[in-house]
Parts: structure tokens; C-alpha cells; sequence
């Protein structure tokens, strides 16, 4: 296939949609290993899920090779590792002990979830480039995962089942609002706001190295708060603004 007068090697359209590929299968994993009650190793494959999901656009976009293919093929991928999974792992950690609500809290999540996704693919060619209209579905099923980890491994999970139910309900009410999310893919720095980006970044890493659980459960919650404390300030400014009229 020629794209932009050069031919592209055959394997380059095979490799973005391995990496999809790969990310669909370790949700896969990931639910088998709720339902064995094996939640940490769940969350991780979760984790890993997010990298390869990470990759496949990163890929297609370098070597010129996104499709239409490509981009339903990674949206029901993502529907699988980042709805399903986180589903599965909240059900099977806390959900199972409350009978029905527990099933309705797993089912909103997917769901929702897949509403997400679908409004993404929808407005993708129409929504501000360096914003998400609603909590990004892979950043919901992290925080899922990593509070769900974060509660068992201080012992906390089984005092704290039903807030976990609410903090996932929460997380899929947030996916199809209007709140909006930084991408951070449009970002301009100056040269000296890079370096200390770059120490920050540095900073962060260290501590990540000490305590991994800690920091990624602290960041993730930081960015599912900033697009609340955003919305609020920005209803709270044109409150203001109108009141002054």
C-alpha cells in the first residue's frame, strides 16, 4: 500500500493494531484474575493494558497507518480492559456483597463505559484538541483499580466495600458529563518551564520508585479532582460574572 508516495512495509499496519491487540487480551486476564479473587495482579494487568493502549495510537500516528479499522477496533478494546475489567474487579472485591446494587454498580460502569467511548468516536473531529469531554474511560478504570489495591493492601477493604462501590459509581457518572479533562497532548512550555517540569517529573519518579501504589492511587485521584475543581471554578466565575451585570 502507497501512503503519501512512499510504500508502507506491510508489517506497519500489523504492528498498532498488535498493540491493541495485546492491550485487549490483558483485560482478558485481568477479569479472569478478579474472579479468582487475585485483585492485585487484576489491577496490574490493568496497568499494562494502559501502556499498550498508550502505544497502539502513538504507533499508527509515527508510521502514518491510522485506519477506521483501527480506531473501532481499539474502542472495543478498550471497552473490554478499561469497562469490563475494573467492572469485574470492583464486583468481585466489594460489589458480590451487596446483592443487587453490586450488580448495578459493575453494570453502570460498563455501560457507561461503552457510552463513552462511543460519544468520543462521535466528537472526536469536533471537540477541542487538548480537552476530553468526560473522564477518559482508561483513567477510570485506573482509579478503580488503584483504590481497590490501595484498600486491601492496608487492610482497608473490607470496612470500606460500599465506599469503593461509590467511588466507582461516581467514576462512571463523571465518564459521560461534561467536565472536561486535560489531555495534556497540546500543552506549549517555555525552556525554563521545561526544566522544572523536568525535575518535578524527576521528583515524581523517585517517589513513585518507593511507593508505587501510593503515588500512582494519590495522581490519578489529583486528575479525576482537577476536572471537578475546574468545572467549579469556571461555574463559579460565570456566576460572578453574570451576578456583575
Amino acid at each position: 500500500m502507497i501512503i503519501g508516495g512512499e510504500e508502507k512495509p506491510k508489517f506497519a499496519f500489523l504492528l498498532p493494531n498488535l498493540m491493541t491487540a495485546i492491550s485487549l487480551f490483558l483485560g482478558v486476564l485481568s477479569i479472569l484474575a478478579s474472579v479468582r479473587g487475585e485483585y492485585e495482579k487484576a489491577a496490574f494487568y490493568i496497568f499494562l493494558s494502559l501502556i499498550f493502549d498508550g502505544l497502539d495510537g502513538r504507533i499508527a500516528r509515527l508510521t502514518g497507518t491510522c485506519s477506521k479499522f483501527g480506531l473501532e477496533f481499539d474502542s472495543l478494546a478498550d471497552l473490554v480492559a478499561f469497562g469490563v475489567a475494573p467492572a469485574m474487579l470492583v464486583y468481585f472485591a466489594a460489589g458480590q456483597y451487596f446483592g443487587k446494587l453490586g450488580v448495578l454498580v459493575a453494570g453502570f460502569f460498563v455501560v457507561l463505559g461503552a457510552v463513552r467511548l462511543a460519544r468520543f468516536n462521535v466528537q472526536s473531529e469536533c471537540i477541542e484538541p487538548n480537552v476530553f469531554i468526560g473522564l477518559p474511560i482508561p483513567s477510570a478504570a485506573v482509579f478503580v483499580a488503584s483504590w481497590t489495591v490501595a484498600l486491601q493492601s492496608y487492610g482497608a477493604l473490607e470496612a470500606c466495600k460500599l465506599e469503593l462501590l461509590a467511588a466507582s459509581f461516581f467514576a462512571s457518572i463523571l465518564m459521560v458529563s461534561n467536565i472536561r479533562y486535560s489531555s495534556f497532548k497540546k500543552i506549549k512550555f517555555s525552556k525554563s518551564a521545561l526544566m522544572r517540569i523536568f525535575v518535578f517529573v524527576l521528583i515524581v519518579l523517585a517517589v513513585m520508585y518507593l511507593y508505587t501504589l501510593e503515588t500512582v492511587t494519590a495522581l490519578i485521584t489529583v486528575f479525576v479532582a482537577s476536572g471537578i475543581i475546574r468545572a467549579a471554578y469556571n461555574l463559579t466565575t460565570f456566576k460572578l460574572k453574570r451576578g456583575q451585570k
